[in-house]
Formats: structure tokens, sequence, C-alpha cells
């Protein structure tokens, strides 16, 4: 559901220069994608707890790696200390965690912006359904999120605030 629908939603659309069609930036797509993980469960997809769990455990996963890449970036962590906090926390392999360590050794704040973008959503669809009352519709909002392909957040927080003005008139 997230870069799947993102993407295809982005790719497919007439009116998009393709350099727009194509570009991606961290925080937009990969926030929605962690905002799209995250209903599953307003969605009623999840069919018995250990599915939940499943997302629970995603969701500890992510908590972790905004803890490593602060750590490596920020705290001068080794790529050593970087591996045991992360194994020493998480149900993952060794074989698993390091390669992701080493991305986030070479893109500072990739696990950062992700987080970022999911809040920045959270935040703006909260914002619209507390200003537009019963006139929001999720998927009203989930299509102006989309329908422009990836931005800045900055100009989707623009996009949205505008989409609530003109909903009150």
């Amino acid at each position: 559901m997230g870069h799947h629908f993102q993407v295809s939603i982005q790719q497919e659309c007439t009116t998009l220069p393709n350099f727009r069609k194509f570009n991606w930036l961290s925080a937009y797509g990969e926030g929605w994608a962690l905002y799209s993980e995250s209903l599953g469960k307003e969605l009623g997809m999840y069919q018995d707890p250990y599915q939940y769990l499943g997302m629970l455990d995603g969701e500890m996963h992510r908590a972790i790696r905004l803890v490593v890449d602060t750590g490596i970036h920020s705290k001068h962590w080794t790529r050593e200390q970087a591996i045991q906090y992360s194994l020493a926390n998480e149900a993952r392999s060794k074989d698993v965690i390091i390669p992701e360590i080493e991305r986030y050794m070479a893109r500072p704040g990739q696990a950062l912006s992700y987080k970022i973008g999911q809040l920045k959503i959270l935040e703006l669809r909260h914002k619209a359904k507390t200003a537009m009352g019963a006139k929001f519709y999720i998927k009203k909002f989930h299509k102006k999120v989309l329908e422009s392909g990836v931005m800045h957040l900055v100009l989707l927080e623009k996009k949205i605030n505008l989409w609530i003005a003109e909903s009150k008139q």
C-alpha cells in the first residue's frame, strides 16, 4: 500500500513533468510508507493479535533505527556500538542488522527523515480533520497528499492548508 500506491500514482500522473514523476524525497516517500503502514489497525486488517504484534515489532525496529542513526551521527558511536545496540534491543539477526547499520552510516538522517515524514502526514491529517469537521473525508485527504507526487514537506503542508481553507468557503 505504501510505496506501490504512492509511486504508481506519481508515475501515472499526466500533469507532472518527468523529472517530478521519477523524483524521490525520503521524508515524503518514506513518510507516506510509514503512515500507510500505520493504518492497518484503523482499517481492521489484523485478523489476530500476532499480526498486530508483527506491526508493533516493525515500529520497535524503526524506533531502534532512530536511536542508531542519532547515535552514529550525533553521539559518534562506532559501527560496532551501533550493531551491539541493535542486537541487544531487537529480535533481528546480525546478518540483517549489519547492512542496515552500514546504510545509516553512509546516509545520515535517513531513518530520521522517515519518521519526520510520517509524523508530518499524521499532523496534517489531524489538522485537516479538526478544521474541516464533518467535511473531512479520509479518502480526499489521501488523494491530496498523493496527487502531486513527491514534494518537500513544507510544500505538502501549504497544499493541505490551502485545501482546508478552500473547504471553508
